[in-house]
């Protein structure tokens, strides 16, 4: 008996972790995949004449436990990997594609969603059964089922090798990242650095059985050391060997993937009838197409240059105290640290303190309890994956909503960054509503024999960012799992997330939580006042990076051809010139590890951060202008979060602002 084909055994049917064997995995897939073309061809066979119930219906609740074990495969492949899941990941993947290309590409299962389509008007169907109805088959259309055999063939072929080649990508930028650290023997070298990083350095060293002290370019690591570092050598080192990462023509190396990458996502979009790959992602998002989100991006850069031009001035000019004469990228942490604590006398290393992760945690449960009634219970008899992790039962004014799965800290199995994941999506079916299984990943700084874990403010608003995802996905209510939670458009996925963020802000509630780990002193009014001002320092440096990436995205993904005459490193500096504030690095590249764009689900569409970004500004004034705990509003924006992709986007904001996002909102939040 293989554990991940039958119904779990389990509080919730959570996924069984601990008695789930890696040589589970294949045959597993091979099984739930037949299982899924067995259900797929019991509604072709079907003899009945085609109804939305027999076979939109039937298509959208199918392939359910292959759905549950593929994201508990892939979500292990993230956060807790080994050499042989990785290599499992290379088997699954292609196998994975073909079966979903067969789906799509099944004739007679598409004829029956086109006479369902053809025929809508003669169904009564609600506005969440229309917009499944239209979703399934442009889904159809969009893969492939309007080509003939050949071209389908092709199509296929491509969308395997896809996802062969941005696995492998993900899979060069972690052991890249993992491949290097520097050892250092001389405490010298770490002039400037706090005590509770150096102690993490030397844990960090204690684990590799190491004299001294160990830095990685693992973030926790990295971070704190580019920002404290006095020895310039060692920062220009640290920030060369970032740069370097999958982009230093060894055994990781991405240039020639991102390449082959490019050209595959070209040649499916030219198969479909698509000017570019651009322009088929952003068919299916708000922006609607490259012309649009390029202006935006171009909008946003002409009013946020002269800001940026001005910050890295007043860098320089600190630099220069200091006998540089020109400052480079690699000081541009050192120096605005030292900036920051000038103008607001404020630094991370004085606040983290006041911001122990499991207060933080408690903060953001509090939010979600006082805004949509849920409250959160540890449980320890729900299986784990690793000793790390924690599980919340969420209930909702004391109803079963949703598990949640916290896992903070790095290892050497974990990718770097923050993310949200779902084991199980919800949805209703025979009267049940079968609610999700949600998950936060980040990787902040372990706890030591002496201290809690202590977050950056930066850190407590990435938990928050990504509890704002979570919430997406834990009060999500509809009737479908393919419209359910996070199942939206993509530039209006980040809206959530960003919208949380905004809480960290508020003195009103800042004072609920940030307190000293050791005397449980709040933190004082003028360091709360302090935060409150710098929430929009180095905004113009920050949105110019974030630019920059998004306008690199759209070269990547509408000017292939320039490409194939081109080095990656000569295309990213070209397009990102307009950007740049600082001298550019010969050595250094950041596109091979621009896993968002080249492993993750933001291809063309990395500039919807800041697309979202106005929807979050202006949603939170709508709260600001209103208190911003308003019951009423709280509710309205509940209504908005449950509802997945029931709806269009931009209609579900405009029922819960009354008007469409105004990007003076966003200018005058940053600027002023």
């Amino acid at each position: 008996m293989n554990i991940l084909t039958e119904k779990f055994n389990t509080p919730y049917h959570s996924a069984p972790f601990g008695d789930i064997k890696n040589e589970d995995y294949l045959p597993a897939f091979k099984e739930l995949i037949q299982k899924s073309e067995e259900e797929i061809n019991a509604i072709v066979n079907n003899p009945e004449p085609p109804t939305f119930e027999n076979v939109i219906e039937a298509l959208a609740y199918s392939g359910e436990q292959l759905d549950v074990v593929s994201n508990i495969f892939f979500n292990l492949n993230s956060a807790e990997t080994s050499d042989e899941i990785q290599q499992i990941a290379q088997e699954v993947s292609p196998i994975l594609t073909e079966y979903s290309s067969k789906i799509s590409q099944n004739e007679p299962l598409f004829n029956k969603i086109k006479m369902v389509y053809d025929e809508k008007g003669k169904y009564n169907l609600n506005e969440e059964q229309q917009m499944l109805l239209n979703e399934t088959y442009k889904g159809f259309v969009r893969s492939g089922a309007l080509l003939n055999e050949e071209d389908k063939e092709k199509l296929k072929n491509i969308s395997m090798d896809l996802s062969v080649k941005s696995l492998q990508f993900g899979q060069n930028v972690l052991a890249s990242t993992n491949a290097y650290f520097k050892h250092i023997t001389d405490k010298e070298q770490l002039a400037g650095i706090p005590d509770a990083i150096i102690e993490q350095y030397a844990e960090e060293a204690k684990e590799r059985n190491l004299e001294g002290w160990v830095v990685t370019l693992q973030y926790p690591s990295y971070i704190p050391f580019m920002t404290y570092a006095e020895n310039r050598e060692l920062r220009k080192e640290l920030a060369l060997a970032n740069g370097k990462k999958s982009f230093d023509g060894g055994e990781f190396d991405n240039q020639n993937l991102i390449k082959e990458l490019l050209d595959l996502k070209q040649q499916k979009a030219e198969l479909l009838g698509y000017k570019d790959y651009a322009d088929y992602v952003l068919e299916e998002r708000m922006a609607k197409s490259p012309t649009k989100v390029i202006d935006f991006l171009n909008e946003l850069l002409t009013k946020a240059k002269p800001y940026a031009a001005q910050e890295i001035e007043e860098l320089k000019s600190l630099a220069k105290a200091d006998g540089i004469e020109e400052i480079q990228s690699y000081d541009h942490a050192f120096y605005a640290e030292k900036l920051r604590k000038q103008k607001f006398d404020l630094n991370d290393e004085e606040l983290k303190p006041y911001f122990p992760l499991n207060q933080v945690q408690d903060a953001v449960f509090g939010l979600a309890g006082k805004l949509f009634g849920l409250s959160f219970e540890e449980r320890n008899d729900i299986p784990k994956y690793h000793e790390d992790v924690k599980i919340y039962e969420v209930k909702e004014n004391g109803v079963y909503k949703s598990l949640l799965y916290v896992d903070y800290f790095p290892r050497k199995g974990k990718r770097a960054g923050a993310w949200m994941t779902s084991y199980k999506n919800q949805y209703q079916q025979n009267g049940e509503n079968s609610r999700p299984h949600i998950s936060i990943v980040c990787n902040f700084s372990k706890p030591t024999k002496d201290t809690p874990s202590l977050l950056t403010f930066q850190e407590v608003t990435t938990l928050f960012h990504e509890f704002g995802h979570a919430l997406h996905g834990m009060m999500a209510n509809t009737q479908y799992p393919t419209l359910s939670g996070t199942s939206v458009k993509w530039d209006f996925v980040e809206l959530p997330s960003q919208f949380l963020e905004n809480f960290c802000y508020e003195p009103e509630f800042l004072k609920t939580f940030a307190k000293h780990y050791k005397t449980r002193e709040v933190l004082p009014d003028e360091k709360i006042e302090k935060i409150e001002q710098s929430k929009n320092f180095m905004e113009g440096y920050q949105t110019l990076r974030q630019l920059g990436f998004g306008l690199l995205d759209m070269s990547y993904h509408t000017k292939v051809d320039e490409l194939k005459n081109e080095s990656i490193k000569d295309f990213e500096d070209k397009y990102t010139k307009a950007t740049s504030l600082y001298p550019v690095n010969a050595e250094t590249a950041m596109s091979p590890s621009f896993s968002h764009i080249f492993q993750g689900g933001y291809s063309a569409g990395y500039y919807s951060y800041k697309w979202a970004e106005v929807l979050d500004a202006d949603a939170f004034q709508y709260f600001k202008e209103n208190g911003i705990f308003n019951p009423e509003i709280a509710a309205k924006y509940k209504v908005l979060l449950s509802s997945g992709g029931t709806k269009d986007p931009m209609e579900l904001y405009k029922n819960f602002r009354g008007s469409e996002p105004k990007v003076e909102s966003l200018l005058k939040r940053a600027f002023g």
